[in-house]
Parts: structure tokens; C-alpha cells; sequence
């Protein structure tokens, strides 16, 4: 069976970063990052602004790609590769969709996340290290 195709949004907005509340399994009530699957005609950057519009309400500014995320273990629906991005969420904060709510979390008190979300968060912040480093801003 063919891999399906993800996508992750680490978005930063505020004084800290976007979680969502998953409203459905897996790992339904916890912590991850807005995100889902990519649609059938869709780019991967198209498919992470939809996901990240439709689960926190905010338009998002991508600011890089952090990474692919391949295990095979990483999501109990089966092998799901994820395209994660940093991103900078512009707009009013709302949850919708799958998401039974949408907050900001400093990055120093992060819950407990689903999937992998905590090695990407880690990998984005990185990223974010590096643009602001080289003179790029990031609200």
C-alpha cells in the first residue's frame, strides 16, 4: 500500500506557537499541530495553508519547510509521510474543522503532543533560529 501524504504547520503567532485539540482519533483530545491530508490536485503548500484555515481560523505566511517525517510507526492509521512548515499565523484565532480547539502555547510550557509533533516543533524552532540569524524577520 502506497504511502498517504500529510502535511504539519507549525505556526507561530503571539508569544508562542498554534496546537490544536484533535476532535478525532488518533490521539483524539490531545495536543498537535494543525494539519491533515493532502488532497487528490492539491500542492503541499496549498494543502498546509487549507489545513491551518480550516482548523485555527488564521491565514498563514510559510516561512520555510522544516522537514519530512516518514516513519512508518508514526501514525496508527498507517504509514503517513507529513511535510511540516514554519509558518506565521495572521488573523483572529478560532477552531474548526477537526480541531476542538485552537490555542497558543509558549514553547517553554508545550502539553503533551500527538504523533511525532514534538520532534517537529523542535526541528521548526531550529529553522526559526537560523532565519532570524540571517537577518530575516519573524513576527
Amino acid at each position: 500500500m502506497t504511502p498517504l501524504l500529510a502535511v504539519d504547520a507549525a505556526i507561530l503567532f503571539g508569544q508562542g506557537i498554534v496546537l490544536i485539540k484533535r476532535k478525532n482519533p488518533p490521539y483524539q483530545g490531545c495536543f498537535a499541530l494543525p494539519g491533515g491530508f493532502v488532497e487528490v490536485g492539491e500542492t503541499v503548500e496549498n494543502a498546509v495553508k487549507r489545513e491551518a484555515r480550516e482548523e485555527t481560523g488564521l491565514k498563514i505566511e510559510l516561512l520555510g519547510l522544516v522537514g519530512v517525517y516518514s516513519d512508518p510507526g508514526r501514525d496508527s492509521r498507517g504509514h503517513v509521510v507529513s511535510i511540516a512548515y514554519l509558518a506565521v499565523g495572521r488573523g483572529d484565532l478560532a477552531s474548526g474543522s477537526d480541531a476542538r480547539s485552537a490555542e497558543v502555547f509558549p514553547l517553554d510550557r508545550l502539553p503533551v503532543l500527538a504523533f511525532d509533533h514534538d520532534e517537529i516543533i523542535r526541528d521548526a524552532m531550529r529553522l526559526s533560529a537560523s532565519l532570524q540569524n540571517n537577518q530575516i524577520k519573524v513576527e
